[in-house]
């Protein structure tokens, strides 16, 4: 069998080192056929999107032309290579590095991502182009690093410019991970200054660029907020939750079923789709490459692969900041304003969870002319790996998280009722109260909810659901675990928790499928701050 990709980025290599590789040569021809000249891609992290940048570098460039590394692909057989491949001069910038502590720092790292890619065209005689001094002045100054922030603001339509006029083709403009250089600016500082170094260099490249632009592909995990970045930028399509675009990045259960298949002898397919499927851009749902090769490299262990990958250490702060309860994640519903983009300027911590990942579009509503999306968790992974993430930064003890969830998993999977009043009034406990003020407990009405939610969430159950959440505290919990059922209702300074169930009759919809169903009321007093009532 081929090897694994793991981490590979390069098109070029993955080819050469005989790796397999998932077949997404049709969207090239697609990605042409857009509209508009500048198309906009995000996705979460550890998606492909850079591998895809890469395969469109090799394919449309006319400084590449290795035919062998196409030759067993879709696009190889079609007109469309005859008259694409290796054809266009091709701008190809990426910004994964762009992550300086100030300003100056940035604009140095920026300056030598661009200069490494004037040197690759450094050999053209530019005596041969006539016209376009201002823009050979440009060029010559980034090529000997005597280039000013104007230069490099005007760095990519100049590249752009002298690329059309020597070849005598439009240019391939390629930016992969676009956003990194501005979230680093937000979080360290310098946004002011970033957003205004980008507007001005996406404004030359790729508003007032036309005549010597192809297409433009601009990849990264955010859509930053037109206002901020993009205005004015006519020509931009955004393809985030373009059906046919849905399974550009990621793998698709058919992969998993045909392709991938022989490395996955054994594995229960079913359990595989609910840990690391999921992912819904308007198409088939799709797996994070990323969980699936460390999971066969791993030899079939689920573990939290791609979350790790990365701290949303920022989701927690805005999380913290906006008084949430957790529990609303379960299924949370937005309009389509909160898809659109992110902005910096008013975060919504909803937009930042959809776009980076942790959420994802479980159905679609239409009210009259307005189109509503319900969100959630895409599968067990992320469920279980965010809220433990949340609930050992932000709420509790870490050394004695671990304890409770175990204990909690033991105690559902033997009946034990007894042992889980005891359990549960040791989850209050564990709460790190010295986090916060009174006043911010007191105010904040669904931290009891968020706390209780994590711990089931990420105790490793089978399947939890959360129902009829408010903010006012109260969380109707189910648990599944094995041909069992409970239904938790846990209110905060209220009364009444099992007597709501058993008056609603929550258990009734579960008589027919499950061998034991348990109903349990749990009455939380936060004054006291533990349980008063089970």
């Amino acid at each position: 069998m081929q090897k694994l990709p793991i981490g590979r980025s390069d098109y070029q290599i993955l080819k050469e080192e005989n790796e397999y590789y998932i077949d997404k040569t049709k969207n090239i021809i697609e990605f042409l056929d857009i509209s508009g000249s500048v198309v906009l891609m995000p996705r979460p992290r550890r998606f492909g999107k850079t591998l895809f940048q890469s395969t469109l570098y090799y394919f449309f460039s006319n400084q590449e032309r290795d035919e062998e590394i196409f030759k067993d692909t879709y696009i190889y057989n079609t007109s469309f290579f005859k008259e694409h491949f290796g054809k266009y001069p091709v701008i190809f910038l990426t910004f994964k590095d762009a992550r300086e502590n100030s300003f100056e720092l940035m604009i140095e790292n920026l300056k030598r991502t661009i200069q490494e890619e004037f040197y690759k065209y450094s050999d053209i005689d530019l005596s041969k182009i006539k016209g376009l001094e201002a823009e050979k002045t440009i060029f010559q100054n980034i090529i000997n690093d005597k280039s000013s922030i104007v230069d490099l603001e005007k760095s990519i339509k100049v590249l752009s410019s002298i690329l059309k006029a020597y070849y005598k083709k439009r240019v391939i403009i390629l930016i992969d991970e676009y956003d990194t250089p501005i979230l680093t600016g937000w979080m360290k500082g310098f946004y002011t200054e970033i957003i205004e170094f980008f507007r001005n260099f996406f404004g030359a490249g790729l508003k007032d660029n036309d005549k010597n632009l192809k297409k433009a592909l601009i990849t990264g995990i955010f859509k930053i907020s037109g206002e901020s970045l993009f205005s004015g930028l006519n020509n931009l399509e955004d393809i985030t939750l373009r059906p046919k675009f849905g399974t550009i990045c990621g793998y698709t259960q058919n992969n998993i079923e045909t392709t991938i298949l022989p490395y996955l002898a054994g594995v229960d397919l079913k359990e595989l789709k609910a840990w690391y499927n999921g992912y819904n851009f308007l198409n088939d749902k799709v797996y994070n490459p990323l969980d699936i090769l460390l999971f066969i490299k791993n030899d079939f262990r689920f573990k939290n692969y791609w979350f790790k990958t990365g701290t949303p250490s920022f989701l927690v702060k805005l999380f913290k900041e906006g008084d949430y309860n957790l529990a609303t994640f379960e299924y949370l519903t937005v309009g389509e304003e909160l898809l659109e983009s992110f902005d910096i300027e008013d975060i919504s911590l909803e937009t930042v969870m959809f776009q980076s990942g942790y959420l994802t579009i479980k159905d679609i509503e239409e009210v009259g002319d307005d189109t509503f999306y319900h969100l959630s968790f895409p599968n067990i992974e992320v469920k279980k790996s965010f809220n433990d993430y949340v609930l050992s930064n932000h709420f509790v003890n870490r050394s004695k998280k671990v304890a409770v969830q175990i204990a909690l998993y033991k105690l559902l999977a033997k009946s034990d009722l007894d042992g889980l009043k005891q359990v549960l009034k040791s989850l209050f406990a564990s709460i790190a109260y010295n986090n916060f003020t009174n006043n911010y407990i007191e105010n904040y009405e669904g931290f009891y909810a968020s706390v209780i939610y994590a711990y089931f969430a990420g105790a490793g159950f089978d399947d939890i659901k959360a129902e009829d959440v408010t903010n006012g505290g109260r969380i109707d919990l189910r648990v599944f675990i094995d041909n069992k059922v409970y239904i938790f209702e846990f209110k905060v300074n209220q009364i009444g928790a099992l007597a709501q169930i058993k008056a609603k009759k929550y258990h009734e919809r579960y008589l027919a499928d499950y061998n034991e169903i348990y109903i349990i009321g749990v009455e939380f007093n936060s004054t006291q701050r533990n349980v008063v009532e089970y």
